[in-house]
C-alpha cells in the first residue's frame, strides 16, 4: 500500500503583501514530512493560494501553523478584494493524494478544527465532505455574507460556528475559518478579448452548473420567475461541477471567466475550456488563452492533449512531454505568462523535491554512472533501458505510419499501437530505477544488526524477502519487454515499409533486455530458500526466453523479406 498523503490548499486573504506572505508560508517549511509546492499570489484577488503535501499528521500540524500565523499578520477589518472571503485563513481543504480516502480525511479536518478553535479562538465551519449539516456542505452557503456580515452570522443560531467561539470579538481581525474535504479541485481562469465583466459573466452562466436566474420577457431587466416556494427558477448551465464567475482583472488588462472544477472527472479542463470558447464566439468574443491557479495534476493534462489530439486525428501515441506541451498550447496556458509545468504539475512539483531517478539522467550521465565503480545501476537497469528503447523504435514507427499521406483512415489503429507502446515504454523505464532500488533493498537487509537470535532471525527474514524483489523485478522486465514485441510485430507485417528496419531493430533490443533480465533473475536466485517461489519464477523466465527469441526470429523474417 502506498504511503498517506494529503494535499492541504490553505487560501489566504492577502496578495499584494509578499513580506507577509512569507511570513504566513514560512511556517509551512517548518513542519518534517511536508513539502511546500506552490504559492500562487493574486493582486485583484487580495488572496494567495497556498499548496502543500505530506503525511495526514504533518498536514494538519502544518495548516494549524498556517491558520495560526495568518491570524497574526492579516487584520481583516481593514481587507479589500475581488474575491469572496471570510476570514485571514479563509479556507483550508484537505484534498487525498494518495493511499487516504476522501472519508478517510474527514476527522484529520475535524481534528483540525477543533485545535483552532480550542487554541486559537477562531471560529469557523466545516464544508464540503466534512460538513456536519447537509446545507453547510456548499462552500458558497457557508461563506454567504463574507466577513462583513460576521458580526451577526456569529450569533444567528443557525449559523453556530462548528468549531470555536459563537462571537465576533476575536473574528474582527482574524474573521473565520471553514476547513473542508474535497476531491481535487482545479481552480481555472480562461482569458477574454474583453474588458467587459458583465459580458464576462454571461459566458460564465452560460457554462457553470448553477447557470442563471430565469426572468419574465427581458432576460437581463425582466422580473425574476419564482417557484411554488418563492425562490428564484434558474436556467441550468452546460457543465455539471462547475463554478465560475466573471471579472476584470487590472493587471492584465482583460476580463477572466474564473472556474472552480470541482471533479475533474465530470468536467475536465478542456471541456470547460471548449464549451467556454463556443459560448464566447456565439456572443462575437474570443477566447484569447487561460490560466492556472495553483497546481494540477497531470492526467487531467494528458486528457487535455488527447482531446486535442484526437480531434486533429493525430496519434495519441506519444510522449508525455510532447503531450504536455500540446495541451498547453491548446488551452493557451502561456497566454499571460509562461507556463512552467515542473512548477503547475502536482507530480512534477513533488518529483522535483526528491532524489534524481536514473531515468532522469541524460545519456552520457547515465553512461557514465553505469560504467562507475558503483555496482548499481547494473545489468537489471540496463535491460529495462534496452526494452524500452526498443519498444520505442516500434513506437516511433506507429506514429510515422499514423501520418503517412494517403493513410489517413488508418491514423486511429496506429495511433492504438502507439499508445500501447508508451505503455511499455513507462513501464520499463519505472523498472529501470525499480531495480536499482530492490539492489539496495538488499544491501540495507545485510547491513541489519546480527547480535542476538532474534536479531539474526530478522535479519534472514529481511534478506530473504528482498531477494524475493530483486528477482521479481527483473522477471516484470521479462514480461514487459517480450509483450511489448507485439508493437513490433504488427509494425513490421503492417507498417511503414520505409521504417521496416526500426522495427527489426526495436524487435531486438527487446529480445536482448529479455535475456539480459534472465540472468539477473538466475543470479539473483542463489541461495534462496523458498523453493515454490524459484520454481514458478524459473519455469516462468524460461518460457518469456523461448518466447522472445522465436518472436525475434519471426519478426526478422519479415523486415528481412522487406528490405
Amino acid at each position: 500500500m502506498s504511503q498517506a498523503l494529503i494535499e492541504c490548499v490553505p487560501n489566504i486573504s492577502e496578495g499584494r503583501d509578499p513580506a507577509k506572505i512569507k511570513l504566513v508560508t514560512d511556517v509551512v517549511e517548518t513542519v518534517e514530512g511536508v513539502k511546500l509546492l506552490d504559492v500562487d499570489p493574486g493582486k485583484a484577488t487580495n488572496r494567495t493560494v497556498i499548496t502543500f503535501v505530506g503525511a495526514p499528521e504533518a498536514v494538519i500540524e502544518a495548516a494549524f501553523r498556517v491558520i495560526k500565523k495568518a491570524a497574526e499578520v492579516i487584520d481583516m477589518s481593514k481587507h479589500s478584494g475581488e474575491h469572496p472571503r471570510f476570514g485571514a485563513t479563509d479556507v483550508c481543504p484537505l484534498v487525498p493524494v494518495a493511499g487516504i480516502s476522501l472519508e478517510e480525511c474527514i476527522p484529520y479536518a475535524h481534528q483540525l478544527g477543533q485545535r483552532v478553535g480550542e487554541e486559537l479562538g477562531i471560529p469557523g465551519y466545516f464544508y464540503e465532505e466534512a460538513a456536519t449539516q447537509p446545507e453547510r456542505k456548499n462552500l458558497a452557503t457557508v461563506r454567504s455574507g463574507q466577513y462583513e456580515g460576521l458580526a451577526k452570522k456569529l450569533v444567528d443560531p443557525n449559523w453556530a460556528p462548528d468549531f470555536g467561539p459563537a462571537e465576533f470579538v476575536k473574528a474582527q481581525t482574524s474573521g473565520v475559518t471553514a476547513v473542508g474535504v474535497r476531491d481535487f479541485l482545479v481552480a481555472y481562469n480562461v482569458n477574454l478579448n474583453t474588458t467587459s465583466t458583465r459580458r464576462a459573466n454571461a459566458i460564465a452562466f452560460d457554462i457553470r452548473e448553477a447557470g442563471r436566474v430565469q426572468r419574465e420577457g427581458n432576460p437581463l431587466m425582466g422580473k425574476k420567475v419564482l417557484d411554488a416556494d418563492g425562490e428564484p427558477v434558474r436556467i441550468p448551465g452546460k457543465l455539471k461541477s462547475v463554478k465560475g464567475i466573471g471579472w476584470y482583472i487590472e493587471e492584465y488588462g482583460v476580463a477572466q471567466i474564473s472556474y472552480n472544477l470541482t471533479n475533474i472527472s465530470i468536467t475536465p479542463v478542456h471541456v470547460a475550456f471548449d464549451e467556454t470558447c463556443k459560448s464566447a464566439d456565439s456572443r462575437g468574443l474570443r477566447v484569447t488563452g487561460s490560466e492556472l491557479v495553483g497546481l494540477i495534476p497531470l492526467q487531467a493534462m494528458l486528457d487535455a492533449a488527447d482531446y486535442f489530439l484526437t480531434k486533429q486525428q493525430r496519434s495519441l501515441g506519444i510522449s508525455e512531454s510532447e503531450k504536455v506541451k500540446i495541451a498547453v498550447k491548446s488551452l493557451g496556458l502561456d497566454d499571460l505568462a509562461p507556463f512552467h509545468p515542473e512548477e503547475k504539475i502536482i507530480e512534477y512539483k513533488m518529483r522535483s523535491v526528491n532524489q534524481q531517478r536514473l531515468v532522469d539522467m541524460d545519456l552520457v550521465a547515465f553512461a557514465d554512472e553505469t560504467a562507475s565503480e558503483s555496482p548499481a545501476p547494473g545489468g537489471g537497469s540496463i535491460s529495462a533501458y534496452v526494452g524500452a528503447l526498443g519498444v520505442s523504435l516500434g513506437t516511433m514507427v506507429a506514429n510515422l505510419s499514423s501520418h503517412k499521406r494517403g493513410w489517413d483512415d488508418r491514423w486511429e489503429g496506429y495511433s492504438q499501437w502507439a499508445e500501447k507502446g508508451q505503455a511499455y515504454k513507462n513501464e520499463l523505464l519505472r523498472l529501470v530505477d525499480e531495480d536499482t532500488n530492490a539492489f539496495n533493498k538488499i544491501m540495507d537487509a545485510f547491513r541489519l544488526p546480527k547480535g542476538s537470535e532474534a536479531e539474526l532471525a530478522a535479519r534472514k527474514a529481511a534478506i530473504e524477502t528482498a531477494t524475493k524483489g530483486a528477482i521479481e523485478v527483473p522477471l516484470q522486465v521479462m514480461e514487459a519487454a517480450c509483450a511489448s514485441m507485439e508493437v513490433m510485430q504488427e509494425m513490421a507485417n503492417s507498417g511503414l515499409q520505409a521504417s521496416v528496419s526500426d522495427a527489426g531493430v526495436g524487435a531486438s533490443c527487446a529480445r536482448t533486455a529479455v535475456i539480459g533480465a534472465w540472468l539477473n533473475v538466475r543470479i539473483n536466485a542463489g541461495g534462496l530458500e523458498d523453493e515454490a517461489f524459484l520454481n514458478r519464477v524459473l519455469n516462468r523466465g524460461k518460457e518469456l526466453r523461448a518466447k522472445a527469441e522465436r518472436l525475434e526470429q519471426e519478426i526478422l523474417e519479415v523486415v528481412e523479406g522487406k528490405i
